[in-house]
């Protein structure tokens, strides 16, 4: 299949949350995430040596507001933006000012047409001052984002047959995992058939298995309910745990991923709708798992 784009990686989520100091708190003192910039209204939060990884912003009403996926430079932002707009889907460009207070060297913002969640593509972006350094979770990224989507067929002409995203693998009718081609890990992106548009869940990978074991005991410890897992996924081979944050939403963290060469690459893989798939370790998720709050109009 054609990829019009080259894409770098998955950017930032931004979650709007109902207690921002808690929600706060529990993505830096729980889960490892450290604190870039911060006031009454927004926090940045980071897990790599980019300024923000997940932005969190104060709201009464939660939700999924906004993500963000990096291109490789200037020429390509470019070209995405000239195929949104020949499908009639109004990107618009970030000026000067809201790249800066982004640090990016270019912007633009369209809606998920199926979802209807914000999107930002950006390039060019600096790195923190300071380097990450981890507190007692070595996280390596932040790796993906899976949303439950009301029309997953839809969902699949936009992020693959539009932009390009690759299948990794697939349960069809059901679910899709899509790499943000060229980018090797198996998925930055899922889409799951769901009765609507909500968030399923976001994902911070590890460096060290360890670090799921202890991630357990102390998310335990401090009564977060852990809604699935550890176990180990068919699909990209990930060893993961999912807890839940102050409002509901399923967070993950993972160790270890598929990674998948630029050309020659194995076909998408049609997998069976059964429990093994999501959990090689025979493990039942609780009721709750990627059952996130909506996602909810707003722009990054």
């Amino acid at each position: 299949m054609p990829h019009p784009v080259r894409f770098g990686r998955l950017g930032f989520c931004r979650l709007a949350c109902r207690d921002l100091a808690a929600s706060t708190a529990f993505y830096r003192d729980l889960v490892g995430l450290a604190v870039e910039r911060a006031d009454d209204r927004e926090v940045w939060l980071r897990c790599s040596d980019q300024p923000h990884d997940m932005v969190l912003v104060q709201s009464d009403a939660p939700g999924l507001v906004g993500a963000g996926f990096e291109v490789e430079d200037a020429g390509q932002l470019d070209a995405l933006f000239a195929l949104l707009d020949a499908a009639g889907l109004a990107p618009f460009r970030h000026d000067a000012n809201a790249c800066a207070t982004r640090l990016v060297a270019g912007a633009i913002g369209v809606t998920d047409p199926v979802s209807g969640l914000a999107l930002e593509f950006f390039c060019g972006q600096a790195t923190a001052a300071t380097p990450y350094v981890a507190q007692h979770t070595r996280i390596e990224r932040m790796g993906h984002l899976v949303l439950n989507v009301a029309d997953l067929d839809a969902a699949h002409r936009f992020w693959v047959d539009l932009l390009g995203f690759a299948v990794s693998d697939r349960v069809e009718g059901t679910a899709e995992w899509l790499r943000a081609w060229p980018n090797p890990l198996h998925h930055s992106l899922a889409l799951l058939q769901h009765d609507a548009n909500t968030l399923h869940h976001i994902n911070f990978m590890v460096t060290d298995i360890d670090d799921i074991g202890r991630a357990t005991n102390r998310l335990k410890a401090a009564g977060v309910p852990i809604v699935f897992g550890p176990g180990r996924h068919l699909p990209s081979t990930s060893v993961f745990l999912y807890f839940l944050d102050p409002d509901g939403n399923t967070a993950e963290l993972s160790f270890g991923m598929e990674l998948f060469v630029e050309a020659g690459a194995r076909d998408a893989r049609e997998l069976e709708h059964k429990p093994e798939v999501m959990d090689t370790w025979g493990g039942k998720p609780d009721p709750r798992f990627g059952k996130g709050q909506p996602v909810l109009a707003a722009h990054v």
